[in-house]
């Protein structure tokens, strides 16, 4: 007799062993690492977060955001079919590297809608799949209901069958560790290259989809930039963001980020004082690029002459560039501005 249809939430059926809507488990945030015998420790990958769904030849990529992934990785949909095991679920973390190094750019730059560049960059850059836990079983089952030291174990042994195999060698299975020791020696290295972080699951945790239950912690530094410019609020008149810079071995002022936590009631005065110090360029190196695709901030800003100088605190960087937005943690009337340099980034 065959198999009856799965389905999903919305009540569709679905090809593979679980709904291809089921989503990732996810991690709260938090400042230390819980320690204990029953926690196991991992390196928080900096990558696009990825479940990979096969049946056969049938291979599907999904997104955290339960968006499809493989017209965009055609390489790993490849790699994937040569492996031997007819069927499973895979969390994991699709990542590219750059001379050895991850480069989280370059993997932005696979979310390009022409397929001709994709393939092309695809062979110039192709893509690793760091596997770290696993929904269903070579036998098609779920193994969602059974604990992490569990699942581990068969992912190990799912993963074991293609560790020899140089067409699979994109494929590769995330260290992990009992050791706080060395889950802090990871910590301290976080920041450049593949991990942002230390990601904490409970031995006898189960996967519960959707929810966050596992504890991820990120390596969080400080850095003291020159405020070379700002950007009103959207529709308003008052500060909504700092533009934050640092020179370069040459002397240049290089825009690497930004800062919008400023309290509400610092804003009317913050603006006035700002405006006081109008001045092009702002920027004397990299300046602010336009409106951004995925934010609805105005692309204006404002240049200042580089007078004020602000300690933030950032947790990733990309290139010579904070990779998200800083927290602003006070002013530093006390440093030069040139004393800003991006030395503080290595």
């Amino acid at each position: 007799m065959g198999k009856s249809p799965k389905t999903s939430g919305s009540g569709k059926a679905c090809l593979f062993a679980l709904p291809l809507d089921t989503p990732p488990i996810e991690a709260r945030s938090a400042q230390e690492l819980p320690e204990g015998v029953n926690w196991q420790y991992e390196p928080k990958w900096d990558g696009f977060r990825c479940l990979v769904f096969k049946e056969g030849s049938q291979i599907d990529l999904r997104a955290k955001s339960g968006k499809p992934l493989g017209r965009y990785f055609p390489e790993m949909i490849t790699c994937l079919r040569n492996w031997p095991s007819e069927r499973f679920v895979v969390d994991g973390e699709l990542v590219v590297e750059i001379d050895g190094q991850p480069a989280f750019d370059a993997l932005q730059l696979r979310l390009h809608p022409a397929e001709s560049r994709i393939r092309k960059l695809a062979h110039e850059t192709p893509a690793k799949l760091v596997l770290f836990d696993l929904l269903a079983s070579e036998d098609g089952k779920s193994v969602l209901d059974q604990p992490l030291s569990q699942r581990r174990k068969l992912l190990e042994q799912l993963f074991g069958r293609v560790e020899e195999d140089a067409s699979l060698e994109n494929i590769v299975l995330s260290p992990t560790t009992r050791q706080v020791k060395q889950a802090l020696k990871w910590l301290s290295e976080a920041g450049h290259g593949g991990s942002d972080g230390v990601i904490a699951k409970r031995l006898e945790g189960t996967y519960e989809a959707g929810q966050r239950v596992m504890v991820k912690v990120k390596r969080l530094r400080t850095a003291d930039c020159v405020v070379g410019g700002f950007r009103y609020e959207s529709q308003s008149r008052e500060v909504g963001s700092l533009l934050l810079g640092l020179y370069d071995r040459v002397g240049k002022l290089n825009h690497v980020g930004f800062t919008s936590t400023i309290q509400d009631d610092e804003r009317g005065a913050l603006t006035k004082r700002l405006e006081l110090l109008r001045e092009p360029p702002g920027f004397t190196g990299t300046s602010p690029g336009g409106i951004s695709r995925w934010s609805k901030r105005s692309s204006e800003w404002e240049p200042l002459r580089p007078e004020l100088v602000v300690e933030v605190r950032f947790d990733h960087i990309t290139g010579d560039r904070f990779r998200h937005g800083t927290k602003l943690m006070r002013w530093r009337p006390d440093k030069r501005p040139d004393q800003c340099t991006v030395e503080q980034l290595v």
